[in-house]
């Protein structure tokens, strides 16, 4: 069972704000950790913050949204089926904190459709009936709210192709999902905590973003079990350089065979090792003997700089800091 909300003419900053109300399906693959562009803290963030002031839609944005509704038209001359828009939010009865905005709805079917619109270099993802894992728990988030048994995905792969697939309901699947999206909601969103990392780029770039400044310049006492992950960290970092070693000595070999020849093969690789020019502009100088261009054309950009220093003395004394000693490695990230 589910509820209905109007949004036929409602400003985009309401929808907005009816969005922040519950787990949308392009949320779903993100809450489940399987979105590369988007991490639970991301979600977390769309729910718990206040909606800053809408910026310019970026284009691959902008793009999907105009060309909805071709592809929802060549999905209709695909399958012979026809389609309509809902002009309604929906919500879960039994699961409030689950929401839906679909993009279409099947006429004469109880289904749905979903419409992509993906660049040439996603194509791969799309290959022999493949979805994108965050599109199709997209699709089976909106089967739990709306309780219908199929939904299609469509997919214009921009001069490439069109696709289309047809997903049936999976109890087992579907049931894992509510689980895991009641779970981030009663956990996190309800009691302002912020969600585990999950090793993702999408969550470092959102924990960046999260805690963008540093201002508080006192010493932190880490717990035991941070300790003994930052051992594991020295231990992994040991790892991969000694795999990247490895990996450099592989190529170093391959290179010496092929000496100035640009092209190489073997029964199952190709292998180009060609000369290519590139032009950078040397910023010190420019900023030396121009500064007023350097100006005019640079910007500032804000990070903060994680740095982990194995202590000399290994035993020191709680409040004293850790002094300068030590062997350190840095990390900037930009926020």
């Amino acid at each position: 069972m589910f509820t209905k909300i109007s949004t036929a003419g409602l400003y985009k900053d309401e929808w907005r704000i009816l969005r922040q109300g519950g787990i949308g399906g392009s949320e779903a693959g993100a809450v489940c950790g399987v979105n590369p562009y988007m991490s639970p803290l991301d979600v977390y963030k769309n729910k718990t913050e206040e909606l800053p002031e809408e910026e310019d839609e970026k284009e691959a944005v902008r793009v999907g949204h105009d060309l909805e509704e071709y592809v929802a038209k060549r999905f209709s001359e695909a399958t012979g089926l026809k389609v309509r828009k809902s002009n309604y939010m929906f919500q879960s009865v039994e699961h409030p904190f689950m929401i839906a905005d679909v993009d279409r709805l099947i006429v004469g079917e109880d289904a749905g459709l979903e419409c992509k619109t993906v660049n040439a270099y996603g194509e791969s993802n799309w290959k022999d009936g493949k979805i994108p894992l965050h599109y199709l728990m997209q699709c089976y988030h909106y089967m739990a709210v709306t309780g219908k048994r199929i939904w299609y995905i469509a997919a214009l792969i921009m001069g490439r192709a069109f696709v289309y697939y047809r997903i049936e309901w999976d109890g087992e699947v579907i049931s894992r999902l509510i689980d895991i999206e009641r779970k981030f909601w009663s956990e996190n969103v309800s009691k302002r905590v912020l969600p585990d990392p999950d090793g993702t780029a999408a969550y470092t770039k959102a924990l960046n973003e999260h805690f963008k400044y540093s201002a508080n310049d006192t010493v932190l006492e880490l717990s035991e079990e941070l300790q003994e992950m930052l051992f594991k960290r020295a231990e992994l970092i040991g790892q991969i350089d000694s795999l990247a070693e490895e990996k450099e000595k592989i190529e170093q070999q391959i290179k010496l065979a092929m000496g100035t020849v640009e092209t190489a093969r073997t029964g199952y690789h190709k292998i180009s090792w060609k000369t290519v020019e590139s032009r950078r502009i040397n910023s010190s100088k420019l900023k030396k003997e121009r500064p007023d261009i350097y100006d005019k054309y640079s910007s500032v950009s804000v990070t903060r700089r994680f740095e982990v220093k194995e202590l000399e003395d290994k035993n020191y004394d709680k409040g004293k800091g850790d002094g300068d000693n030590g062997r350190s490695e840095k990390n900037d990230q930009a926020a």
